[in-house]
């Protein structure tokens, strides 16, 4: 199962990754959690010791040098296009709690431009990700779709976009919503974050009307006092925790009727 978690800055993207990625964990499935977010937090969410020990692939310039041939930041080299990267999980994954997670880091470098060797590297990583590997993968992005491929989406189960009771979060799911189409992406669902009351609950789904949605987050002050508080987040909120066992439950429901077991 393939689930990419696309939307706004700041709307819990990296929550909804972190729990779906421990719940799934829990239910004794194989788990390879990754984050395709500039601003990486996932690894502090899902509560890996020392997170910022963990270096982006995208900086791992010796290993970039070895698959592609050029050094990054280099200006006018010539690198593979199609660069060896099925050995790259297996060595430089962390793991924690059950949770394999990669952290990509960011593809552009300043002056450089996507189509660079790092770019090269992560691209062809990300499409082994999705399309190659046999477990649960959770791809949490920034605020659109830019590391997903015609080739690649084909191989995400799930695009989901979290989106919170406001206007500018829901032009951002318009956005993803048409991008995602013009890629032939068409299994998109919506979570609602940060929900405090059914008339916020009907704004959204009236703004999005056509279109899954999987579960509807309530806002709980627990969550922020624990993040504070650098205490475990999964734990933090009964009625978070109750939620995201709905979600999951809808994501694996439909996966079972989508690829049933043979």
């Amino acid at each position: 199962m393939k689930i990419a978690i696309s939307g706004k800055g700041g709307v819990g993207k990296t929550l909804l990754a972190s729990l779906l990625s421990r719940k799934f964990a829990a239910a004794g499935y194989s788990v390879l959690a990754i984050d395709a977010d500039p601003d990486a937090n996932l690894a502090a969410n899902l509560g890996f010791p020392h997170p910022d020990k963990i270096t982006p692939v995208s900086e791992m310039d010796d290993l970039i040098e070895e698959r592609t041939g050029a050094r990054p930041g280099k200006s006018g080299s010539f690198f593979k296009l199609n660069p060896r990267v099925d050995d790259i999980p297996e060595r430089f994954a962390a793991e924690h709690d059950g949770i394999k997670l990669m952290v990509m880091g960011r593809i552009k470098r300043g002056g450089t431009g996507c189509y660079c060797a790092e770019g090269v590297l992560l691209q062809a990583l990300l499409s082994h990700l999705l399309l190659q590997r046999d477990e649960v993968v959770i791809l949490d992005m920034e605020a659109g779709i830019e590391h997903l491929a015609r080739g690649t989406a084909k191989a995400v189960d799930y695009l989901i976009i979290v989106v919170e009771p406001g206007r500018r979060s829901i032009e951002t799911a318009h956005r993803i919503q048409e991008l995602a189409r013009d890629i032939g992406l068409e299994n998109l669902a919506v979570v609602a974050n940060k929900v405090r009351n059914q008339a916020e609950k009907d704004f959204i789904k009236d703004s999005l009307p056509g279109i899954t949605f999987l579960g509807f987050i309530p806002y709980d002050q627990a969550l922020i006092e624990a993040d504070l508080a650098n205490l475990a987040i999964q734990d933090a909120s009964q009625k978070i925790s109750t939620e995201i066992d709905i979600i999951y439950q809808a994501i694996v429901s439909a996966s079972q009727v989508t690829n049933p077991v043979k």
